[in-house]
């Protein structure tokens, strides 16, 4: 199995790895320090299943649970606290391991994880593939916002983040321009170095000097594109 620790605590991620590594089957271990970097991993790593805390700061384990891309990957919540266990079982977790635990107890919440995976087609684990996002999860001053995929017409770098340009706003998401693109699927391409934009919301392009040009979008936004890329925005119309 591969296996996604997602807490807020290094050292309970700590106890919970080294646990891991006493126990059979266990291909590959990874972690994240909360549900925004969790579903940065998720793609990247493809986990069969979180072990996945409920209280984190910005998005709780219970909302990444609801947020999963599908084909989801299993969930047995890690938590210290009983009162979540009706909420974490309406999102179809396998288990709820309550904190303190013991390499017993993790013992069998894997094995139902290795049962449920066993009824997976072919009767193996099955890694999730990559799929395009329908919504992202922006954190802004204790609360989480939802934008909408279909939304976002162009995005663009800022420093360790990128500027997610809506109608209704340009939230801000710590990610790299790059694996977006990649998560976003092939509605989005990349149209400048620090830029790409949402294909189906181009309206003409411009050309300016030296064969670099402009996107000018349906909503009324310019956006650069660099001669570097514009066969592949040509190519994707």
């Amino acid at each position: 199995m591969r296996l996604l620790i997602v807490d807020d605590e290094r050292p309970a991620r700590a106890k919970l790895r080294h646990l891991l590594a006493q126990q059979d089957g266990i291909a590959a271990v990874d972690e994240a320090a909360d549900g925004i970097e969790a579903l940065e991993r998720i793609t990247a790593f493809r986990p069969d299943a979180l072990l996945l805390d409920i209280e984190m700061p910005e998005l709780s384990g219970i909302e990444l649970a609801a947020s999963l891309p599908e084909p989801a990957p299993l969930v047995v919540f890690v938590t210290a606290y009983e009162r979540y266990a009706c909420q974490a079982f309406d999102a179809d977790a396998i288990d709820y391991l309550l904190k303190p635990y013991d390499g017993e107890r993790l013992g069998r919440a894997l094995a139902r994880l290795r049962k449920k995976l066993e009824t997976r087609p072919d009767g193996q684990a099955v890694a999730l593939p990559p799929a395009p996002l329908e919504q992202l999860l922006v954190s802004e001053r204790g609360a989480t916002r939802i934008v909408r995929v279909a939304d976002i017409q162009w995005i663009e770098t800022a420093d360790n983040y990128v500027v997610l340009h809506t109608a209704e706003g340009a939230p801000l998401l710590r990610q790299t321009l790059a694996g977006l693109v990649e998560r976003l699927g092939a509605g989005f391409v990349r149209c400048h170095r620090r830029a790409a934009v949402a294909v189906g919301w181009i309206e003409r392009i411009v050309a300016l000097d030296k064969g670099d040009g402009e996107l000018q979008l349906r909503g009324g936004a310019r956006v650069p594109c660099s001669r570097q890329y514009r066969a592949d925005v040509m190519a994707r119309l």
